[in-house]
């Protein structure tokens, strides 16, 4: 009998002014993205000084930005982010029309989402990066190596 796989949990910052989008976003990835990924535990935050704490504080795998949030897009805080946190935590930027996506080149991020969140697209984004971030971290899973 080989020993279990132990997944670990990531931490995902969810950034917006409206709760209802913080609740559509977490609602669209899900608590288990991948099952390569593990679970997702949800900080949700409503103000740029609560983003900006948490991942200065390194307690996040990854941050979900509103980007129309409101007064400060999350494109904006994307690239603050990106620009003045030396191990940036990876940031997925959602928008709300498709046209916006050049905007995401801008602000760093590392994946855009459009609304309305498609489950299936934003599930498969949101593992898609953490297993980079895995990856560079050295966290990765072992499948696929040999």
């Amino acid at each position: 009998m080989g020993s279990p796989v132990v997944q670990r949990t990531s931490t995902v910052l969810v950034f917006s002014h409206r709760p209802e989008v913080r609740e559509a976003i977490i609602t669209a990835v899900g608590r288990r993205p991948a099952p390569d990924v593990g679970r997702v535990r949800y900080v949700e935050a409503s103000g740029i000084a609560e983003v900006l704490a948490a991942a200065d504080a390194g307690e996040i795998d990854l941050a979900i930005l509103d980007g129309e949030a409101q007064p400060t897009g999350g494109m904006g805080v994307s690239r603050q982010l990106k620009n003045e946190i030396d191990d940036c935590p990876p940031i997925i930027v959602t928008v709300r029309r498709r046209d916006d996506r050049w905007l995401a080149t801008w602000s760093q991020a590392d994946a855009v989402l459009v609304h309305p969140l498609d489950p299936l697209t934003a599930a498969e984004t949101v593992a898609d990066v953490l297993r980079r971030a895995q990856a560079d971290t050295g966290d990765a899973p072992a499948l696929g190596r040999g």
